[in-house]
């Protein structure tokens, strides 16, 4: 992430929702968490953390193929083109229901049963 830096900073603290993607059997598959989910677990370098209460296909998906894509954008930061800026982030994922990570997750949202772990490799600034 260090690619953008204060662009993707910006992003993240406005977003309201992230959208996932990852490669199902039968194609794509579009799964969702709202903004302040994220942020609320923060920014570990290159590694963003996920509450995860569902994401069932999600986790079979990352099993078979465990590339993953996000993208996050917001009205409120300035884009190249005009009022809005969005950003995706490719990388690879990966449930987690135990150890430190989860055991942070589940403290701050009891109702999750994993936590979806993305190791960001590379952000694409959408125009």
């Amino acid at each position: 992430m260090r690619e953008i830096g204060n662009v993707f900073h910006e992003v993240w603290e406005e977003t309201e929702f992230v959208a996932i993607v990852t490669n199902g059997e039968h194609g794509p598959h579009m799964a969702g968490t709202w903004g302040d989910y994220v942020r609320k677990l923060g920014i570990r370098g290159d590694t963003i953390v996920i509450p995860a209460g569902g994401f069932r296909q999600t986790e079979q998906n990352l099993e078979r193929d465990n590339r993953i894509k996000m993208m996050i954008a917001s009205h409120k930061v300035p884009g190249s083109n005009g009022p809005g800026q969005g950003l995706e982030m490719q990388g690879t994922g990966t449930i987690v229901s135990i150890g430190p990570l989860f055991d942070e997750v589940k403290q701050k949202f009891p109702w999750a049963r994993a936590a979806l772990v993305v190791q960001v490799v590379k952000v694409i600034k959408h125009l």
